[in-house]
């Protein structure tokens, strides 16, 4: 009987002790990526890690960016995933993110990893501009199809063009800082008054604007290129222009915030982040991945569509940030639309 009594208390402890060895980690994850791939992304991570499980807070990157800065004195989130490389150039200079260097992060492409060592962020993937022009649309109110961002200023298309604010939306911002790059800095600021002139509407989202221009509400929509495939793929009466001076583009990453509890669950996160079945998921969306030979031809994207993009300094966008969204704001931000 004593010993019976004995090794219920044993029995016990053996169970919380196995209890602990398989207790979940829950990160907390700030994201800017779509909806719709959050959850293929997180189901192949947590096949693969199922020791974690993921909680997305997600936004457009200008908020999600804001919202980091402003959490800086207590940090709510454990890892940044799928927010612009840009923005998290801020965050490091803010002193925010946590190097480390993911397991097989040499086998990335050099140029989409930060140079420090270690990283303070690893890249995912690269999305840059389209434009997507509704063809039905365009034949209806007799438009001809634009080939180039100065195509945009013609008079025919006042009133009928979309694309994103950059102070929401990373795809907006590297719209300007490309115009910006492509131009010249006064001419930059000139091609985007004009631009404002036939602008009905700036969205706090990338991908809005080629909904709307899939959905029929406006002709024309400034977008990124995945969505505008994706649109294209599902029937969508839409072409995708690559505007033949170049186009903006900024590196979807991930990175570990400075002060996070759960360290080696991050870890792990930025290590299936930077591995080959990560860079699988991520080709299903995008025609450039950080994993060399992974990406496949898109039927709807160019092949050589990373020599459209325009040669711009991602550290020059981070630190010249704050001083064009308070110019652009100051210009423009009468027509953006309201606030949710």
């Amino acid at each position: 009987m004593q010993f019976r009594t004995f090794l219920k208390p044993l029995a016990a402890l053996v169970a919380l002790l196995a209890g602990v060895a398989h207790a979940e980690t829950t990160l907390t994850v700030y994201t800017a990526l779509e909806a719709d791939q959050l959850k293929a992304y997180q189901a192949q991570f947590e096949s693969e890690y199922p020791d974690v499980k993921i909680k997305w807070v997600r936004d457009s990157t200008g908020i999600i960016t804001a919202k980091l800065l402003a959490e800086k004195a207590n940090p709510q989130a454990d890892v940044v995933m799928g927010v612009a490389a840009s923005s998290l150039l801020v965050l490091e200079k803010e002193g925010m993110l946590q190097g480390y260097a993911p397991k097989g992060v040499e086998k990335l492409s050099k140029g989409y990893v930060d140079a420090a060592n270690p990283p303070a962020w690893v890249g995912m993937d690269v999305w840059g501009a389209t434009v997507c022009f509704n063809t039905a649309e365009a034949a209806k109110q007799g438009l001809k199809k634009p080939e180039s961002w100065r195509d945009l200023l013609k008079p025919e298309y006042k009133g009928k063009i979309v694309m994103p604010n950059p102070a929401s939306s990373g795809t907006g911002y590297f719209d300007v800082t490309a115009w910006i790059t492509l131009f010249g800095e006064k001419d930059g600021w000139a091609y985007m008054d004009k631009l404002h002139d036939n602008i009905a509407q700036y969205t706090h989202s990338g991908s809005k604007p080629c909904k709307q221009a899939a959905a029929g509400e406006f002709p024309i929509g400034i977008a990124f290129e995945y969505r505008g495939a994706k649109l294209k793929e599902s029937g969508a009466p839409i072409d995708l222009i690559f505007p033949k001076e170049g186009l903006g583009w900024d590196v979807e990453a991930t990175a570990i915030m400075k002060g996070t509890k759960n360290v080696e669950a991050a870890r792990k996160l930025a290590d299936w982040s930077a591995s080959k079945s990560a860079n699988e998921q991520y080709e299903k969306n995008f025609a450039i991945v950080a994993y060399p030979g992974v990406a496949k031809p898109n039927n709807f994207i160019p092949t050589n569509y990373e020599q459209l993009l325009v040669k711009q300094d991602l550290k020059w966008s981070a630190a010249n940030r704050d001083r064009i969204l308070a110019e652009w704001t100051k210009r423009y931000d009468g027509k953006s639309e309201p606030r949710k």
